[in-house]
């Protein structure tokens, strides 16, 4: 299989090509983030002046890929971390989670507010 890969042009990347790699991944997460906030923002204010149905999708996508995003990274830090005794995990999981998930209820009631409320 290394093989089948090799041929096909995959290599290990150096430090450089992964940095240059991680900095386009990063610009690419922070423009979908902010298109996906835009179009919610626009679908809400659809919702508010011509009074249609709400659009859910864009804010569907904004609150997983944010999800995904602070997931992943604490589940890899965890990995990165976990043989080292120096380090001290000041921020459980846990934790995390239930204040992502308490502020997202905030956010989502305020906006639900809003929306049927005809602010």
């Amino acid at each position: 299989m290394k093989s089948f890969f090799s041929k096909l042009g995959f290599r290990k990347m150096d430090e450089m090509e992964k940095d240059i790699a991680l900095k386009a991944q990063r610009n690419a997460l922070i423009y979908v983030l902010l298109v996906l906030a835009i179009w919610s923002f626009y679908e809400s204010f659809k919702v508010y002046t011509q009074h249609t149905s709400l659009n859910s999708v864009p804010s569907f996508l904004l609150v997983t890929t944010s999800s995904v995003l602070i997931l992943s990274q604490l589940v890899l830090q965890k990995r990165a971390v976990k043989v080292d005794d120096e380090y001290k995990d000041a921020t459980p999981i846990f934790k995390i989670i239930v204040v992502g998930v308490i502020v997202a209820a905030i956010i989502i009631s305020i906006g639900a507010w809003i929306v049927f409320s005809g602010i």
